[in-house]
């Protein structure tokens, strides 16, 4: 009788058992899923921000050997961008920069579709996310500086410029970090901006009578 007590038993799962193993597992992917994909939001909107502080570095970097001015306010004649201020050449601006920022890496968002150029030369607007505030001076501090490339304004760019009002319509689309955005400023700091956070920024930024030019890497 023991042994065929012993023959008849089984030590591995039934399917019933089975069958609530992976119900459970099921039910704690569907819950882990979204928490992990907004911690990867999250990650890639912290490394965005390092980026921008990267490139604001940059720009003040350049600025101090270059009489106090931003590529964009220096002739292209003094190995600056500024006769690159009327159409879509955004990616110039930051290549003239090239040894402040050393890699391209830095000029895409990780929440951005684009690739990385291979190198400055090879540099496109392709392989930029980032916008430049073409009216930027660090005697305004408050002026966009650079940032997200998803940004938008009450029309829409001509030739690659998108041109803002302080105090005027402004806001993200969902290309990237899902309808907000991050922007340096003239004073070297990097905020993140939800649609209404951008358009308090915009409104103290300036003067309402101003416009902002803003070159976008189309």
């Amino acid at each position: 009788m023991k042994s065929t007590s012993r023959r008849f038993s089984t030590n591995g799962f039934t399917l019933v058992a089975l069958l609530v193993i992976v119900a459970v597992l099921a039910i704690l992917a569907a819950m882990l899923l979204p928490a992990l994909a907004a911690a990867k939001k999250k990650a890639q909107r912290i490394n965005c921000v390092n980026n921008l502080k990267q490139c604001d570095l940059a720009f003040r970097i350049w600025e101090g050997d270059n009489n106090d001015k931003y590529p964009m306010d220096t002739p292209v004649a003094n190995g600056g961008t500024k006769e690159y201020d009327t159409g879509a050449d955004t990616f110039r601006h930051f290549q003239v920069m090239s040894n402040e920022l050393s890699t391209p890496k830095i000029l895409i968002c990780p929440a951005d579709t684009r690739t990385v150029a291979a190198n400055f030369v090879r540099l496109k607007n392709a392989n930029v996310s980032y916008f430049v505030g073409l009216d930027a001076n660090e005697a305004y501090p408050q002026r966009l500086l650079d940032g997200d490339r998803n940004i938008t304004g009450a029309t829409d760019p001509e030739n690659g410029i998108l041109k803002l009002v302080p105090g005027g319509p402004a806001g993200w689309t969902t290309a990237m970090h899902n309808n907000q955005g991050n922007v340096g400023l003239a004073d070297g700091s990097v905020q993140e901006f939800s649609n209404s956070g951008l358009r308090q920024a915009l409104k103290y930024s300036g003067d309402p009578t101003n416009i902002w030019r803003l070159a976008l890497p189309e």
